[in-house]
């Protein structure tokens, strides 16, 4: 039997958008045609950004409708008007002088946010942040990553996430999605080869926005990748935020220590808790000979965790996998290595600990 215009309309009304709503309630249902068992329609998405990332929805829409009696073949086309999505779309900035509060900035239907801080660069910290969320979605946990670092943004390279956030009305921000990650940073809104060179009020207003204006959803944690150092960015979330607390990311040896140390007292200062301490590149595995190798000292971040009495939440090694994950764009937490069962460990003591 041949189904009806309004049957097929009532089967798509029942696939739900990632965002809310329906394709039959959010009106982007277009040109229903039945010609015997050929069935074929139209999915006109808000503007042309948001068409981008509706593919995976073309594809369950077409199979939503295959599935009903009588239909033969699904032919479904995904369009957006291009030029009344220009001209009617507000412009969206990002960046300028903050807006005044009241109260603490924290986003409705986020439970916590954690900060994830270093003293100095290059101890990898966005790799543990980026890795530690795959981990905790994978544990069952809604996630959110704010990257942080305006001047250095990693964060969209290494989740393999790209593309512009929509923001249909010119305040609210549409995050992007990878690897069960809900995901924002200055990265998707600038070009990749241009620098970012703003003013502490910029940062200020940006990291502002980033927090208060996108639509980061339900979330049971928002882990915040800071940038390096003791700056704009550090205080205005300390200050202005509602932060669950913090971890701080340390590499052994003393020139990091000396940094971290600097990080621990700012948050101290600030009176944001420090939920414990990671130690990255702690040791070295030579793949020839399977020794252990100490590259930059031995048990220095441990000896620190114990002096303050916070929890020593992990060790982990220099690995060459994790390196070649991020720069591929799936973290390591991803999979089902060994350095994966790591970061699964410190997601699983984050919850029982009631950190995430």
């Amino acid at each position: 039997m041949t189904p009806t215009q309004e049957e097929i309309r009532d089967a798509l009304a029942r696939l739900q958008l990632p965002d809310g709503g329906t394709l039959v309630s959010r009106d982007m249902l277009r040109a229903v045609m039945v010609d015997g068992g050929r069935v074929s329609f139209v999915i006109e998405a808000p503007n042309p950004q948001i068409a981008a990332q509706m593919e995976p929805l073309r594809r369950a829409a077409e199979a939503t409708v295959l599935a009903l009696p009588g239909v033969d073949s699904v032919s479904a086309a995904l369009t957006a008007h291009a030029d009344a999505a220009a001209k009617s779309a507000p412009t969206l900035k990002l960046g300028g002088h903050p807006k005044p509060q009241q109260g603490p900035l924290k986003p409705s239907g986020v439970k916590r946010i954690l900060a994830i801080g270093s003293g100095k660069g290059g101890v990898g910290k966005s790799t543990v942040s980026a890795n530690l969320a795959v981990a905790l979605t994978r544990q069952g946990r809604k996630v959110g990553l704010l990257d942080a670092d305006i001047y250095g943004p990693s964060q969209p390279r290494m989740m393999g996430a790209s593309g512009r956030p929509a923001s249909p009305d010119g305040k609210i921000i549409e995050p992007l999605h990878a690897h069960g990650v809900t995901l924002m940073s200055i990265g998707f809104m600038v070009d990749e080869a241009k620098a970012v060179v703003w003013r502490g009020p910029m940062l200020m207003g940006a990291l502002q926005q980033m927090l208060g204006q996108v639509n980061w959803g339900e979330l049971d944690v928002l882990i915040v990748d800071l940038p390096p150092g003791t700056g704009d960015v550090q205080l205005t979330l300390c200050t202005k935020a509602e932060l669950s607390g913090a971890i701080v990311v340390s590499t052994p040896q003393d020139v990091a220590l000396l940094d971290a140390r600097k990080a621990l007292d700012m948050f101290n200062t600030l009176k944001t808790p420090v939920l414990g301490l990671i130690e990255n590149m702690s040791f070295f595995t030579c793949p020839d000979c399977g020794g252990e190798h100490h590259i930059f000292g031995h048990g220095g971040v441990t000896a620190e965790a114990e002096r303050l009495g916070v929890p020593l939440l992990g060790a982990l090694p220099i690995d060459l996998d994790t390196r070649l994950a991020g720069d591929s764009g799936t973290p390591i937490a991803a999979g089902d290595s060994a350095m994966a069962q790591a970061y699964a460990q410190m997601a699983e003591g984050l919850i029982r600990g009631g950190m995430a």
